[in-house]
């Protein structure tokens, strides 16, 4: 018996929504580790949350890019 590998098609049509929602999670994510340095004594917590929140604002930047090219990609396929 042979199975036939088929890629599935390219279905971008909510690729936008998809990162959306990617954004507001990741803003969701910094705003609660800001909230959990208000109690850390630690500082090597504060640190290690500081860093990880830039390495999000980073992130949300290269998201935010994706969403303007799958926006104009979107608008460009329908013409």
């Amino acid at each position: 018996m042979e199975y036939q590998n088929k890629p599935k098609p390219d279905d971008r049509s909510d690729n936008v929504e998809k990162l959306q929602s990617m954004i507001h999670n990741t803003e969701e994510n910094i705003s609660r580790a800001e909230e959990t340095l208000e109690f850390s004594d630690s500082a090597e917590q504060r640190q290690n949350v500081e860093a990880k929140n830039q390495r999000r604002r980073e992130s949300l930047e290269a998201m935010r890019s994706e969403v303007k090219d799958e926006a104009n990609a979107s608008e460009n396929s329908f013409k």
